[in-house]
């Protein structure tokens, strides 16, 4: 499908600068322990995004399997990813959660084509 120029011209290169790093990390959680897995990855959610380099921290659940959380991890660059796992919050979400898990978690990580700005990531907790 080609969309017209005029309906969605192009303002910026259409590939980010290759900085901006994100993360998806599957989880599968023991499901009997996937409320209390939640609560705790929440708070951690939650104090991820005060730190400078975090630009979004989603916690996401598959609704085929509410056992399987996806977290969504979006850092200005590769040092604020580094950087988040050094955090006492980190520090204490990964002691809590580890015998939670059904089986250890899974990474994969990723370049943002769009939004090409760090701007556009941006989320503000709730």
């Amino acid at each position: 499908m080609t969309l017209p120029a005029t309906v969605y011209p192009l303002t910026g290169p259409l590939r980010q600068d290759g900085r901006m790093l994100v993360v998806h990390v599957h989880v599968h959680v023991r499901p009997e322990r996937t409320e209390e897995f939640l609560a705790a990855t929440v708070m951690n959610a939650r104090a991820s995004l005060a730190e400078p380099g975090v630009l979004r921290f989603d916690v996401i659940t598959d609704d085929a399997d509410p056992a399987h959380v996806v977290l969504t991890e979006v850092y200005r660059d590769d040092d604020a990813a580094t950087a988040h796992k050094e955090t006492p919050h980190y520090a204490i979400w990964r002691d809590t959660v580890a015998d939670m898990m059904a089986r250890p978690r899974e990474s994969a990580k990723f370049s943002a084509v769009f939004p090409a700005t760090d701007g556009g990531w941006a989320s503000r907790p709730q």
